[in-house]
């Protein structure tokens, strides 16, 4: 069992690492430590156990903004956010149950650390698009910071959206500032029956080219469709198409019943209203409940959205596996009894072909071990990547290897 260090405050975080680094020993950076199997095992003596880097230390509703040490529970951030009518629009997801974890649903820092979105992505933009700055630790062993509370043109580098998606490899952040929205006044879903992934497809274009501000798009087949909680939903036996519209409740109504009659031609229709609504984005959103067996591999593919029916009925043809859609098409959570080198090279190969790419977000830790759990990267891109670790942490000393082997 590795020896586990937990700082209080940034002082004792920095003293740490600069040890560490005086040391040349890796320390495996967590918060929560509800998304430690996402990603490739750090081989370490050491735990870096940010949890006590906690709290809200500003919050201003009127202004939209919102700063939280790293480690300060999601569920806390929006609590208080709900309080105040807000939310965090790129709704961020609960990983918890896909994990079979306990203890909360993440901190903010391990959110934006892994740049994960939820289903609203397609209309507020990824969890990137929303960090107005932070404080941090790099593995040099130096406090530095970048942004602030305001939302402006950046000059130079944007080290918010680098810290974005770099699950702690680069630098381990103490605090860090959001925007934040208010929160919609109604939700309604409208539900298309029995569709095919290409109709479906066809649909979820459809409505996200419409002139109706549609912020969630899902399609699940049947089989996974009758796992939702939503008696709509499970009810059906029969694929499920959800297009989601939020907002005033005058402009909801009108811009449902407009919608419906948009998309009409491809079939029953069904609404959500309140609840119900909430229940079936948060199942989209979480994942768990439609891939429900701990022992299958996930994989979480992203691809353009017009390719995304094609990409998934190919991958179920010729590797096995069932899928659901999310992002209007463009994002496809797939399950798979098991994963071997040649079964990822195989769907990686049918991923690359429209300009999409794979990450392994579940399987054991051997299985980890022997294939690449982000998508292999180009040769330029590579060399980038390991050419920002060695300039962030030239010692190698923050989750080596989590997202590359060497990096």
């Amino acid at each position: 069992m590795p020896e586990i260090l937990t700082p209080q405050n940034q002082d004792d975080l920095l003293a740490i690492v600069q040890e560490a680094v005086a040391g040349e020993c890796p320390l495996e950076v967590t918060g929560s430590g509800s998304k430690w199997q996402w990603g490739r095992a750090v081989n370490s003596d050491f735990q870096l156990d940010l949890s006590g880097l906690t709290g809200i230390s500003l919050y201003e509703p009127a202004e939209l903004v919102l700063s939280a040490a790293a480690a300060t529970p999601i569920e806390e951030i929006i609590r208080m956010l709900d309080e105040n009518s807000q939310l965090l629009a790129f709704e961020p997801p609960d990983l918890t149950g896909l994990y079979g974890e306990e203890g909360g649903s993440g901190t903010l820092g391990g959110v934006i650390a892994c740049n994960h979105s939820g289903p609203r992505r397609i209309y507020a933009g990824a969890a990137r698009d929303h960090i107005l700055g932070f404080e941090a630790v790099s593995g040099r062993g130096e406090i530095f910071k970048s942004g602030g509370r305001v939302v402006k043109n950046v000059t130079g580098f944007d080290l918010s959206k680098l810290m974005a998606g770099s699950f702690g490899t680069l630098a381990v952040m103490t605090t860090v500032t959001v925007k934040v929205m208010p929160k919609p006044d109604k939700a309604r879903t409208i539900l298309i029956y029995a569709l095919s992934n290409e109709a479906g497809g066809q649909a979820m274009a459809r409505a996200l080219q419409s002139p109706y501000a549609v912020d969630g798009a899902a399609h699940l087949p049947a089989a996974l469709s009758a796992k939702s909680s939503v008696s709509y939903v499970a009810g059906a036996a029969a694929a499920v198409t959800a297009i989601r519209i939020q907002g005033p409740a005058p402009s909801v109504e009108a811009r449902c019943r407009a919608l419906r009659e948009a998309l009409a031609r491809f079939g029953e229709t069904e609404e959500l209203h309140g609840h119900n609504s909430r229940t079936l984005w948060q199942e989209i959103r979480d994942v768990s409940t439609f891939f429900d067996d701990h022992e299958k591999c996930i994989w979480r593919l992203s691809v353009p959205p017009a390719y995304g029916a094609g990409v998934a009925d190919q991958i179920v043809a010729t590797e096995s596996g069932q899928t659901y859609f999310d992002w209007g098409g463009g994002l496809i959570w797939l399950a798979q009894e098991d994963v071997t080198a040649e079964s990822a090279l195989g769907l990686r190969k049918i991923v690359d072909e429209p300009g999409g790419h794979a990450t392994l977000m579940r399987a054991s830790s051997e299985i980890r071990a022997s294939v690449p759990v982000f998508h292999p990267q180009p040769e330029h891109v590579a060399g980038l990547t390991k050419r920002l670790k060695e300039n962030f942490d030239p010692k190698g000393v923050l989750n080596p290897g989590r997202m590359y082997e060497a990096v």
